[in-house]
């Protein structure tokens, strides 16, 4: 059955993002993060920026095949090709994307208001989908 755990009241995502997926990167995990543009681009950008000895491979779902089956983080705006992948980040606003797939999903949810409603959306479409999600909350967390 697949885990999943809702990361609540993210501060920067980004800067969240980047720490999450390097400590992922480094236990060897494979991930795919789903998002829109908006969330996908700011994050690329940010990964590649990351300081020297911290860099953390990665692809866009649309490189090259050869690339993103060496790359361990793949970045998509688009539901992925189920291959092998540990871990699939969700930053959209879509809910089962993965369940039966996927050993684990992590739901990213920011502390702005339209954020949190459309993450209890998707909480509540887990529960009735027979996954009991569990909550991470971060707001007395720095980033």
């Amino acid at each position: 059955m697949t885990e999943v755990a809702f990361h609540l009241n993210v501060g920067d995502r980004t800067v969240y993002l980047c720490r999450l997926l390097r400590k992922a990167y480094l236990k060897g995990s494979r991930v795919y993060v789903l998002g829109g543009a908006s969330s996908i681009d700011p994050l690329d950008r940010a990964l590649w920026l990351m300081a020297q000895g911290e860099f953390v491979p990665h692809a866009r779902s649309g490189s090259a095949e050869h690339v993103r089956r060496r790359s361990p983080i793949v970045l998509g705006e688009h539901e992925p090709e189920w291959g092998p992948v540990d871990v699939l980040v969700n930053l959209s606003d879509q809910a089962l994307c993965g369940v039966g797939v996927v050993p684990r999903i992590i739901e990213v949810v920011g502390s702005e208001p339209g954020g949190r409603e459309k993450g209890r959306e998707r909480w509540r479409l887990y529960r009735q989908a027979g996954v009991e999600p569990t909550a991470h909350d971060l707001s007395g967390s720095v980033a």
